[in-house]
């Protein structure tokens, strides 16, 4: 059977990753010490044994504001959050909050009758749709200043979003035709992904491309990667791009109506509905077990902080958040005890930065401390602006209860900072463990992950622990421990996204990495506890 247009370009890409790979990471090494263990973690375990033996603490609750998160996982069932105030299940509001049964959290991206989204297009492909409906028949005689300078705009706009969804669309059938052809070998051989080096030996190619293809095959194998492997990364791309092309940069692809909500009024706050998992939540549920898995129960993994409770708050869809659904849930939060806040996602528009900015306001208000990842793009996000930050439109102010957070790894030597972590000289804060993460995952399973979005509540576990022990510390505070209490890093590192070098401390407000040992101890020293 001929194996045609088999293209191996993704391919080569992602072997070439799976062989270069180092070492698997300890499993808990974000809470190792660098003295004691040998890993540079944050020292959470050194501190639980040096600094709070027979401490008493205060609960905490923290904001997860994610995809959802699994309240039935075995390491998470126990430190839900739970809203004492309204009964399960009968369909009334009993805490007059305006939310209906929200025990666990609530729901802004489900509606009414049940349903939820799941994937969503990004900002950019909303953003350009709105614009290109506007611009598109306006003769530019007839545009005033304000129209002329918007327009300018909206042309930058048009060629990132152009350039962008015809690359996911010649990938996605790159990948595509990738993915076609490992089933016809699957076919051919009957084996299905079983397939083993001998196999393909044994196989006879009908022309010179199909002997090209199976060399490939077993050149991949002969180094150690299994069929399997390799069908699993081409498998992952099919799904990165399929999502990129017929979700992401599609521009007729608009779930909203799910929701039910009125759109245009960005003020509008009782929506969704109280199912706080969702029908993909495998990030929320990975980012509340790296906050606060339970450390005593003898199962799973032990998160950074004891005495929390995680309130799920879904806003986060497969794609680019909203805005509205974004303030809403911090507000939200906020008015249902929350602390701490975590936001493990971000995008490159924004579509109402006020009211986002509002919900901010709002919390510093209220004295709770947001954290946020600061992205995988390996960019400079003082000049790539990232969405949402603490940085107040045209008011030139920054939230002082705002901490933004990029990736390091377990990696001895100038690789420790994440390749793929955003980072910058005013806008990133501190660096925190986001490599190789091992955390919960839906159905009380386990796995490890990559990303700012582990950073983040690897810092907002430290952030919770000290409120949970120095309860009279504010958000400020909380905020200016993490960050003078980092370990300071004094050799050069990679600069994400590129072959050079340079000083954390020219990438970073701090130049150095969060630390709970070391953060208990200035917190023990500032507080009256």
């Amino acid at each position: 059977m001929q194996l045609k247009k088999f293209i191996w370009v993704p391919v080569f890409v992602a072997v070439s990753n799976m062989v270069s790979g180092q070492n698997a990471a300890p499993e808990n090494w974000f809470n190792l010490d660098k003295g004691e263990d040998k890993i540079e973690g944050m020292s959470t375990e050194k501190a639980y044994k040096k600094l709070l033996v027979n401490k008493k603490a205060k609960p905490i609750i923290v904001g997860v504001l994610d995809s959802g998160v699994d309240e039935d996982h075995e390491d998470l069932k126990n430190i839900m959050w739970v809203n004492e105030d309204e009964i399960p299940g009968n369909n009334i509001d009993d805490d007059k909050n305006g939310y209906v049964d929200d025990i666990y959290g609530w729901n802004f991206i489900g509606g009414k009758d049940g349903k939820n989204v799941d994937k969503d297009s990004y900002e950019l492909t909303r953003v350009y749709k709105v614009k290109d409906e506007k611009f598109r028949n306006m003769l530019e005689s007839n545009m005033t200043d304000a129209d002329k300078e918007e327009y300018k705009e909206f042309l930058k706009l048009k060629a990132e979003f152009l350039e962008k969804s015809i690359q996911a669309k010649t990938m996605f059938e790159v990948v595509s035709k990738t993915k076609t052809n490992f089933e016809i070998i699957e076919n051919a051989i009957g084996k299905g992904e079983n397939i083993n080096t001998d196999d393909l030996k044994n196989y006879k190619p009908s022309n010179s491309k199909e002997t090209a293809i199976i060399n490939k095959l077993i050149g991949f194998m002969e180094s150690g990667i299994t069929y399997f492997d390799l069908k699993k990364e081409v498998m992952g791309m099919f799904d990165h791009y399929d999502k990129l092309a017929n979700y992401a940069y599609n521009l007729n692809f608009d779930p909203r109506y799910i929701v039910g909500d009125d759109y245009n009024n960005q003020t509008e706050k009782y929506y969704g509905n109280n199912d706080v998992t969702g029908p993909d939540a495998s990030h929320g549920t990975h980012v509340a077990g790296i906050i606060a898995a339970q450390r005593d129960n003898y199962i799973g993994i032990k998160g950074v902080a004891n005495n929390v409770r995680i309130m799920s708050v879904r806003c986060v869809p497969d794609g680019d958040e909203r805005d509205k659904d974004v303030a809403n849930a911090i507000i939200y939060a906020v008015d249902n005890g929350a602390k701490v806040i975590n936001m493990s996602f971000g995008k490159s528009f924004p579509w109402n930065k006020k009211i986002v900015d509002d919900a901010v306001k709002y919390a510093e208000s209220k004295d709770v401390l947001l954290v946020h990842g600061a992205g995988n793009d390996g960019k400079d996000i003082d000049v790539n602006i990232n969405y949402p930050n603490p940085n107040y439109n045209n008011e030139n102010k920054r939230a002082q209860n705002w901490i933004e957070v990029g990736a390091y790894s377990w990696i001895k030597g100038k690789n420790k900072i994440a390749s793929f972590s955003n980072y910058g000289k005013k806008n990133v804060d501190v660096f925190a463990p986001g490599v190789s993460i091992y955390s919960t995952t839906p159905g009380s399973n386990y796995e490890s992950f990559d990303g700012t979005s582990m950073a983040s509540p690897c810092t907002a576990g430290v952030a919770a622990l000290i409120r949970a022990y120095f309860p009279d510390l504010t958000a400020s505070q909380v905020r200016n421990i993490i960050m003078k209490s980092t370990v300071k890093v004094k050799g050069k590192v990679n600069l994400p996204g590129s072959n050079k070098t340079t000083k954390l401390k020219k990438i970073s407000v701090t130049g150095g990495f969060v630390n709970t040992y070391k953060a208990l101890k200035l917190a023990d020293k500032m507080s009256k506890y």
